[in-house]
């Protein structure tokens, strides 16, 4: 293990200890480090910092770059109290463009395509399953991807029908309930898994061939490969993203409240803690997510100034 490595192992190790969460960091420090080994660097300096953050193998308009930046400074900084030779990039040398991006929202046909696609072109019936599982799983729920592939098998209490994600984004724990035929579809996957790996090396509820937890390195292409192959998000201006099923499911939901002639306002709360949301203000994106949920949202608005004026 060269130097550079055992200091990231350290990094890494403090900052978990102070309780960060380090996502992004535990995943892209990595390859920084190889980056530099590649190019036989003891040490970080601007230029090299600069030079890996700013591969083009993003799209524009992507915050890559500006978090593999960040990732990078937080490593430095962490070295230079080590190493004097170490240079901290300054701040804003990569900026972020905070855009939000226009979800993809999939119709129900799109999800049993994808899942259908899993099925028929993954070759291995296990990895097909998982795929199939955690898509149909995504969907269901609104979970985020991270939060899916970290469950753990005593996560899913079959008896009482939940799911218990925890400590997720922002430090929070919380229990999503499980319609019945979520469940089922759980429970099936549980028995192959326990068909193909008796004696796993991972505790994890989704797993690969390997006994391992699956990860999001992996899952991210092969998703987009289903995409590919079932023609979901073809004519789309922008690529379906597996993020884009937990649009999906808040939209469908704020849809249903309105076509049901719920007080959208009132239950608006009720969704923000089923997601995993600090503050109900963080789900009211999803407004302008579908152009029916706009219209919605404008017919109510309409009433209440009548209903004032």
């Amino acid at each position: 293990m060269s130097a550079l490595s055992q200091h990231l192992e350290e990094y890494l190790r403090l900052r978990r200890s102070l309780g960060h969460e380090l996502a992004d960091a535990a995943r892209l420090l990595p390859r920084f480090v190889s980056y530099l080994e590649a190019r036989r660097a003891e040490f970080v300096t601007v230029e090299a910092a600069l030079a890996w953050s700013l591969e083009p193998d993003a799209p524009p308009g992507s915050t890559v770059w500006s978090r593999r930046m960040m990732a990078a400074r937080g490593f430095a900084r962490y070295l230079s109290g080590i190493d004097p030779r170490s240079e901290v990039p300054p701040a804003g040398a990569v900026p972020a463009r905070r855009r939000w991006r226009p979800p993809f929202i999939y119709s129900e046909a799109d999800i049993v395509a994808l899942m259908g696609e899993a099925r028929r072109s993954i070759a291995h019936p296990f990895r097909a399953a998982t795929y199939e599982t955690l898509i149909g799983l995504i969907a269901a729920t609104g979970l985020r991807i991270g939060e899916a592939i970290r469950l753990d098998r005593g996560d899913v209490d079959f008896a009482d029908g939940v799911l218990l994600v925890r400590k997720s984004k922002f430090g929070k724990s919380r229990l999503v309930p499980l319609q019945a035929s979520t469940l089922q579809a759980l429970e099936r996957y549980t028995g192959r898994r326990e068909e193909f790996s008796a004696k796993p090396s991972s505790e994890s509820f989704f797993v690969s061939l390997h006994g391992t937890r699956i990860i999001y390195g992996c899952v991210c292409p092969t998703f987009r490969t289903l995409c590919e192959r079932s023609g979901v998000g073809v004519e789309a201006t922008r690529r379906p993203r597996i993020h884009d099923l937990r649009h999906t499911f808040a939209v469908r939901t704020l849809v249903g409240w309105y076509r049901d002639g719920l007080d959208v306002q009132a239950q608006l709360p009720l969704l923000s803690t089923y997601l995993g949301h600090r503050e109900p203000r963080y789900t009211y994106h999803y407004l302008s997510a579908a152009p029916e949920l706009l219209g919605h949202a404008a017919r109510l608005l309409e009433h209440d100034q009548a209903v004032t004026s």
